[in-house]
């Protein structure tokens, strides 16, 4: 349930980097990144890839690892320095949700898993 939830957010905060790619741009630009054209698509395919990944159950160590720095960068540029509460809520507990996924892994019920279990039935 933890690959689900986590990754589905990630998902649809990654998606709204490019369908409210306007108003992502603008937050980005208030942060005072390098390049905010190209680090809101960044961090738009990081969250949807990433996501999807962790949903999935397919590369969660790497897919959890990337996502935490995101979060870490969210945390810091956009929490405490801005002081966004969607950055200071769920980008704290999405970040524990990743470390919980980097130490124990996918999980035994994954995308892989489930292809497996069905080509072994037959």
């Amino acid at each position: 349930m933890l690959r689900l939830l986590a990754g589905g957010v990630f998902v649809a905060f990654g998606i709204g980097k490019f369908t409210g790619h306007a108003t992502e741009l603008a937050s980005f630009r208030s942060y005072g990144l390098p390049a905010p054209e190209v680090f809101v698509v960044v961090v738009g395919v990081i969250e949807v890839v990433g996501g999807a990944l962790v949903m999935t159950g397919v590369l969660v160590r790497p897919a959890a690892l990337a996502l935490a720095g995101n979060m870490i960068g969210a945390i810091i540029v956009s929490g405490m320095a801005k002081g966004e509460l969607i950055s200071l809520t769920l980008a704290p507990a999405e970040l524990v949700a990743m470390l919980v996924l980097l130490w124990s892994g996918p999980g035994a019920y994954t995308l892989a898993n489930e292809l497996n279990r069905r080509r072994l039935r037959r």
